[in-house]
């Protein structure tokens, strides 16, 4: 068996990484591709590795010589490279192709170490490693049957949005045997150039094989495995987050602050949003008026403050929408004067954006980190802040204080001059959640120090639109924000999302009805397991003590490397006690399910 590479295309979309540069000498975490698929290689019993080049041909040929890992080398070089595509560069090494079975692979991949052994291992002759589309995915498709034949490759003029549930992704690596690529795939591939021109892909090829006789080429879908197709810069981006050093990989996650659903079938149990009102048929109108949405401008802050204060029932000169809750966070933040009040631990861009000697921190001294209105004004009454926040269900230990102890509190800062900050942005997930949100003017207008956030990311599961908003009878303070923040800090999304949103609101009760349901059931399941000290939570998570002998970073990447699970490691939050920390959030079933029997394993 031999092996060859398709290296001769530019890059161009890599940018600066190409500018000199093939694209397969692309660092990865520091090692070329090229280093990593030969070293692949090198354990597979193969008798040569044939590499087509062509842009920066000779600088790849240089660095990896005749031998490399004990694998003999052998170059075609495509001098039209910028002229041609990858039909061409495999049509010059059709001779070579034909004598012997192949492993075709472009050079622009990085995958497991197991996926070579995969199409080794399995006895059909000629296989295509595939993969179950998803929305990150770009390319060739290719439809199967019951028995894994292909019995269509849809090219990217054909792919239908409506149909992608059929769909599997080509990972651009082939077994070919020695006789296929003699009596169909060159015979073909000759006919095809000969017809179409040089400017096309292998594929074409394939597609024609297949329409032909679907049994000659199975697919071989792939389950777990992971693998990159390497493009442009957020490919490259991607890519290092997924095959980093375990001393590198949580960093690389972290940092990202979301963007998960780029990665394979990974499921996030870091951000916290409510898995059940996207169930809704609001999405499908959304949906419906996509190319109208994105095609205008959004309206103003004027519009923007009287549809939420339609959706949230507050005064327009009470409330302001944000892009997101972060963005009407910061503006707070600065407009605050005096010292912030915090409870510790908690979600920290509310402290990140004061001075350290402007907090004033109060740590619950016991176990689950619980405390109540009267801990709090007890604290405060003794250790003075002119701004305190509370956040309610608290993030992450998810300690809830009753609606009736928190206007208790908002009274006591209100005889005490202290403004009270109250995030809700959990609240819904609460039981009873209906009786216990503070946005009414009522409300509002007793307690004028009172301001009231709440991220509708959150709440609604639609984290994408980016929405929060803050609600306050101090106008004043409201008018200072509105001029702070854009005219247009709304999009489109957000404002239609708030146009429609009472049409749905039977919707959004029976979501979060369900939510809580699942929460209950979910947390009896992690209190089975024995690992794990759950706390009690009226939030969309769980703060869980991981107890010895596990350690919560060394779970984390467990499940992150084993089960492609993602969950967040609070050990380093300030206001812990050096024990070990997760939290966890509430997901829909099937994916609770999937995590409880990860859990479960590695017991």
């Amino acid at each position: 068996m031999q092996a060859i590479i398709l290296a001769a295309g530019m890059g161009r979309r890599l940018g600066e990484y190409t500018k000199n540069n093939t694209k397969c000498m692309v660092p990865v975490n520091g090692i070329p591709l090229i280093d990593r698929v030969m070293r692949q290689l090198s354990e597979l019993p193969l008798n040569r590795v044939v590499i087509v080049v062509g842009y920066e041909g000779k600088k790849l040929m240089d660095y990896l010589g005749n031998e490399n890992n004990g694998l003999k080398i052998e170059y075609v070089n495509n001098p039209i490279y910028d002229k041609t595509n990858n039909i061409y560069s495999l049509a010059l090494a059709k001779d070579k192709l034909q004598e012997d079975d192949t492993l075709l692979i472009e050079s622009d991949l990085i995958f497991d170490d197991g996926m070579f052994k995969l199409l080794i291992d399995n006895p059909h002759p000629n296989l295509a490693l595939v993969a179950k589309y998803e929305s990150w995915m770009d390319g060739t498709m290719v439809r199967i049957d019951n028995d894994n034949n292909i019995v269509n490759f849809v090219p990217k003029q054909a792919f239908n949005y409506g149909e992608v549930d059929s769909y599997y992704k080509t990972v651009n690596i082939y077994k070919f045997s020695k006789e296929f690529a003699q009596t169909k795939y060159v015979p073909f591939l000759d006919a095809y150039t000969k017809a179409i021109g040089n400017n096309e892909y292998y594929e074409n090829v394939l597609r024609i094989i297949s329409f032909l006789n679907s049994h000659d080429l199975k697919a071989l879908p792939i389950t777990n495995e992971k693998w990159y197709e390497i493009d442009d810069k957020q490919d490259l981006d991607i890519a290092e987050a997924l095959f980093a050093d375990e001393k590198d990989v949580l960093r690389k996650y972290y940092g990202r602050y979301g963007g998960f659903w780029r990665f394979p079938q990974m499921l996030d149990y870091c951000y916290l949003v409510n898995p059940y009102f996207n169930e809704s048929r609001i999405i499908d109108e959304m949906e419906a008026y996509f190319r109208t949405l994105i095609a205008e401008y959004p309206s103003g802050m004027k519009v923007n403050t009287l549809l939420a204060s339609k959706c949230w029932g507050v005064k327009e000169e009470y409330i302001i929408p944000g892009n997101g809750a972060a963005e009407l966070i910061k503006v707070l933040m600065e407009k605050l004067p005096g010292t912030l009040g915090i409870i510790r631990p908690t979600f920290e861009e509310y402290p990140n954006r004061r001075k350290k000697e402007e907090l004033v921190t109060y740590i619950p001294q016991n176990s689950d980190y619980r405390y109540t209105a009267k801990d709090l004004m007890d604290f405060f009454g003794a250790h003075h802040a002119d701004n305190l926040l509370l956040i309610n269900p608290d993030n992450p230990s998810g300690n809830y204080i009753p609606y009736d102890d928190v206007i208790s509190l908002a009274a006591w800062c209100q005889n005490q001059g202290i403004r009270l900050i109250v995030d809700e942005s959990f609240v819904d997930f609460s039981i009873g959640y209906e009786k216990n949100t503070l946005l009414h003017d009522s409300i509002l207008e007793a307690y004028p120090q009172l301001v009231v956030m709440k991220s509708i990311s959150k709440s609604y599961g639609v984290p994408g639109i980016r929405l929060g908003i803050l609600c306050s009878a101090d106008k004043e303070l409201i008018a200072k924000m509105k001029k702070d923040v854009s005219i247009w800090n709304i999009n489109s999304f957000a404002e239609y999302f708030m146009q429609i949103f009472t049409k749905y609101e039977k919707d959004y009760k029976r979501a979060c009805e369900k939510f809580i349901a699942e929460r209950e059931d979910f947390e009896q399941k992690l209190k089975g397991i024995s690992f794990l000290r759950v706390m009690p939570s009226q939030a969309n998570y769980f703060l869980c003590e991981i107890l010895p002998p596990k350690n919560a970073n060394q779970l984390v990447l467990t499940m992150l490397k084993k089960y492609n699970i993602l969950l967040r490691d609070c050990s380093d939050k300030q206001g812990f006690d050096g024990k070990q920390y997760m939290r966890i959030a509430v997901r829909c079933h099937e994916d609770n399910a999937r995590l409880i029997h990860a859990f479960k394993e590695l017991e």
